[in-house]
């Protein structure tokens, strides 16, 4: 048995979030939404059912990123 730690039910990979935890992200996080693997994830809530991922290269006026929620059930493990 492993001492991995568990997966949070939502996780970010921005820095200024609130659900930033970089000790997790570390292990390189996959996410499987509706069954089909995703590499474009910013954030997710497994509890909600959805996901945020990048709109293209449309960038806000912050220069952070575009992002769509798409709700679906999520599937969060660690790749390693």
């Amino acid at each position: 048995m492993t001492d991995a730690p568990t997966l949070p039910d939502r996780l970010s990979t921005d820095p200024n979030s609130p659900f930033y935890d970089e000790a997790v992200l570390s292990r390189e996080v996959g996410i499987r939404f509706k069954g089909v693997e995703k590499t474009n994830v910013e954030e997710y809530c497994v509890s909600e059912g959805w996901i945020r991922v990048t709109a293209g290269a449309a960038k806000d006026r912050f220069g952070n990123p575009l992002t769509i929620k798409l709700t679906g059930p999520v599937e969060p493990y660690f790749k390693r």
